[in-house]
This record gives C-alpha cells, structure tokens and sequence, in this order.
C-alpha cells in the first residue's frame, strides 16, 4: 500500500512538472500595452451573473472593489453574503431571476449596462449533455439577443468563463458546446458596438474568504505555468479588458497568462487612483 501511494504522488508530480512546462511555453499570446488608452466610463454600469459561485463570487467582489464601477445588478437565483453585503452597501442591486432563457424582466435596466460578467455554468459531471447544452448555449445567447435589443452602442463588453480545453472541435461534448457558445455569441455581436471575450482559464481560485488549504495548495503548484488565477484577479482582468476599448476585437480569446497579465495591469491602475 505504501509503494502504491507514493507511485501515485509520483505520477501526480509529474503531471503537475509536465503542466507547468506545458503552460510556460504555451499560454500568453497576447501583447499587452502598457499605455493602452482606457475609457474610465467603460464600466459604469456592470451586471454579474453566477455571483453565488465560487467564480463568479471573485468576479462579483472585483466589481465591487473597482470606484469607477458605480452600479453592480446582479442576476442570480438565491443570494449569498457578498452579495447581502453589496445590497447593503447600495452598490449592488439583485434581481432573482428563475428562467435564464427569458430576460424581459431586465427590460428597464438592460440598456444601462457596459459590462457584462458571465460566471454562469455548471460542470459536465453534473448534468446530461441536453442541460449542458442549454446552461452554457442557450441561457448566454439568449441574454446576448436580449441584450442587444436593448441596446448597441459601445462601450459594451461581455465576458464569459469558458475554461482550458474549450474547442468548437474538441472530442469532449462540454468542449465543444462552449466552444459554439463563444462564436454565437460574437456572431451576435458582429457590427455593433459589442464586444465578446472568453476567458480560456485552468485553475480559478476562490476568493480568499472562500479559499482553503487544498484550493491554496493546488494553486502554489500550478502557479510556475501561470495555470492559476484567482476569481478575483479574472474579474480585475475582464474589467481592465473593457476600459481598453481599442485594443482587443470582438471574439477575442484570453487564456489564463493573458489574464494575469491584465490583472496586474488593473492592480497598478487601482494603486494609481
């Protein structure tokens, strides 16, 4: 039994060695300008959906750490206490919202919004490929479609969470279903003043009120790849991607590199305020 466990831990090494060599080479693809120009009201107005996990929780209490976002709705099914907190505060307004495919309560509001933070979704463990299809297609397009009749004049960005190993071709149902719900997305998106990201990213984790040992763990290890972000930090990145509205096109794809390098641009921003 002994011999066993450590050939485990072994084999688990290697993959962790394996991964980081692997992230080292191949994540960052993008440039990222220091003196990009930034619009300062690109964010004015931001809406979260997802709030209540453990994604969308750092992508919530980034908004709500960021002064040059004045207004936060948050789309959700049940509260949580960041976003009891943001409702006190009176930054955040809530909206329980039961169907995700009908969004004609949002009708007063959708035309308000700049940013949009998509933190919604499920793991493929969880459900059978029709639900898969129909939470991570159908409720994002359908809130793009109602969106855009609300309004189409930029700035506008949505940012949503699709994960490493996305791939329109990919083997993997999950894998390809996200991947068709970036390009539908910017599909929509094309000739308007919407632009669409999705956030490629591996190991997001939890903000530091959420975090515990095993996610802290895991993320030194990953860390040397720049597999790791934190919530936090992804939604620092998407609202540091927003402001810079020239600088990456509708359909852009950001991996987990490209996103800590926004996201430190985004904290030297905020120490600079």
């Amino acid at each position: 039994m002994k011999k066993l466990i450590l050939a485990l831990i072994s084999c688990l090494l290697l993959i962790v060695v394996f991964l980081n060599f692997w992230g080292m080479f191949t994540l960052g693809k993008i440039k990222v300008d220091p003196n990009a120009v930034r619009d300062t009201l690109a964010n004015r107005v931001v809406m979260v959906f997802g709030a209540t996990g453990s994604v969308g929780d750092g992508l919530l209490k980034a908004a709500m750490q960021d002064p040059s976002v004045e207004k936060i709705y948050v789309i959700t099914r049940r509260s949580s206490p960041r976003i009891d907190a943001g409702v006190t505060s009176g930054k955040v307004e809530m909206t329980i919202l039961k169907d995700f495919t009908d969004y004609t309560a949002l009708d007063k509001v959708l035309a308000e919004v700049n940013t949009v933070m998509w933190g919604l979704g499920t793991s493929s463990f969880n459900v059978d490929d029709n639900t898969y299809t129909w939470i991570h297609v159908d409720f994002p397009v359908a809130f793009v479609k109602a969106w855009l009749s609300a309004r189409t004049e930029g700035p506008m960005s949505f940012h949503s969470v699709t994960g490493m190993g996305t791939d329109p071709k990919g083997s993997s149902h999950w894998a390809r279903e996200k991947g068709r719900a970036e390009i539908e997305v910017a599909e929509l998106a094309r000739g308007s003043g919407l632009r669409t990201f999705a956030y490629r990213s591996a190991f997001v984790r939890p903000s530091s009120e959420q975090a515990n040992i095993l996610h802290r763990s895991l993320a030194t290890l990953l860390q040397p790849g720049k597999l790791v972000i934190t919530a936090t930090e992804l939604g620092n990145a998407m609202l540091e991607i927003s402001t810079r509205t020239m600088e990456l096109p509708n359909g852009s794809v950001i991996d987990n590199a490209d996103s800590i390098a926004y996201a430190k641009h985004k904290e030297i921003q905020m120490v600079q305020l």
